[in-house]
């Protein structure tokens, strides 16, 4: 074993001091543990300085001060490694989320909405509020964690945005929380951002490259935000006339049929209507049309909807077809007629139907109801 002469020892500290380790007792540990290795691995002929300088990229990445830091970490925030392992996880789990959400909503697979929800709410309620704690710990000067904070909310905003597009919430449509989130990333973020790291040379480069893909990307995604409401498409007029047309016939309801014809009628009313608002309200936050919607600039074009996406969707069609095959079974004579609706639409082409086709189909389908249940003197005849 080589013993370390006095001189040796002092160059060590003294190295370690000038590294800018500043805490006594971390200054001496690290000397004790650093002679120990030399002593064991050191030989005769080697270089001292050399093999010195080998043994401390075997502490560190870059300068021992990190250790420093470490312990600094360790000693005021002792959730340290516990939290930095949770943001790892975090964000591994989301960007796999999202990757499976998306190519689910791609390929119209049942469950794109809840993988990229849970995403979505993963990135931005675990992952990027644990990356600003530990990142503002770690910084050494305020403009370093303004600019973490800052980021971290920018993110947090277009996670709030893609959520509430997502899940149809109220406010979805009006694109506001989509203006509010750019709004943040080129008013706030980018320039925060510029200014902190234009002020560095080495760094000054790749911040105005940085700088410039940002702005870049907000103001393309500010170009797809609606702000100015287009003109109502007319096929939601040809809804609200099959609508009117059944609220008339369902007056006339005669009071003849039985009570069992009654239970089943209203069974399949009461699903369509779910079903009907359901559609709806993906597209107003309400679900059904107020009757001076266009007044309000109530809005509602013709869209693809996938009634495979959610559960509650598939579950009402399946509903909806258990309640009309049940009530063509007790009505061998007076079947609803199926043909060219939604209930005959093969599985693999129900993420291609629009929503206006989803609305008339129901409606029509009532119609056929109401009509075989309507008084004698307004029965019509069909084909």
């Amino acid at each position: 074993m080589y013993c370390l002469t006095d001189e040796q020892v002092a160059y060590i500290l003294n190295d370690i001091r000038r590294s800018g380790v500043e805490m006594e007792d971390l200054q001496l540990n690290l000397l004790d543990h650093i002679c120990c290795i030399v002593e064991q691995e050191f030989k005769e002929n080697d270089d001292f300085e050399r093999f010195y300088l080998r043994v401390r990229k075997r502490l560190c990445k870059d300068d021992l001060y990190e250790i420093e830091k470490e312990t600094i970490n360790l000693l005021t925030f002792k959730n340290y490694y516990v939290m930095k392992k949770a943001m790892m996880i975090s964000g591994v789990l989301s960007v796999a989320t999202l990757l499976f959400g998306s190519l689910f909503k791609v390929m119209h697979w049942p469950g794109a909405s809840v993988l990229l929800c849970l995403g979505v709410f993963i990135l931005g309620a675990l992952f990027l509020p644990l990356m600003a704690i530990l990142k503002t710990r770690g910084s050494d000067t305020t403009s370093e964690k303004i600019t973490t904070i800052s980021g971290t909310l920018m993110g947090i905003l277009f996670c709030m945005a893609v959520m509430f597009a997502v899940q149809h919430w109220p406010g979805a449509r009006s694109g506001v929380y989509w203006l509010v989130a750019v709004g943040f990333s080129l008013f706030v973020f980018i320039p925060v951002y510029f200014f902190t790291g234009i002020r560095k040379p080495e760094q000054r480069t790749n911040t105005i490259i940085i700088s410039v893909l940002l702005v870049g990307f907000s103001c393309l995604q500010f170009t797809m935000i609606g702000l100015r409401q287009p003109v109502p498409q007319l096929p939601i007029y040809t809804y609200l006339g099959n609508e009117q047309i059944l609220h008339s016939l369902q007056q006339n309801e005669s009071n003849n049929i039985t009570p069992e014809h009654r239970k089943l009628v209203a069974n399949i009313n009461d699903v369509c209507e779910q079903l009907k608002g359901v559609i709806i309200e993906r597209d107003i936050s309400t679900a059904s049309i107020p009757a001076d919607f266009e007044q309000k600039s109530i809005v509602i074009n013709e869209k693809i909807v996938d009634l495979r996406e959610t559960y509650k969707t598939s579950h009402l069609l399946a509903e909806l077809k258990t309640a009309v095959d049940n009530y063509n079974a007790s009505m061998p004579d007076n079947k609803i007629p199926m043909d060219r609706s939604i209930l005959t639409i093969a599985p693999e082409q129900l993420g291609h139907v629009t929503n206006i086709f989803i609305l008339n189909s129901l409606a029509q389908l009532q119609i056929s109801l109401a009509i075989r249940s309507s008084a004698p003197e307004t029965k019509v005849a069909v084909r």
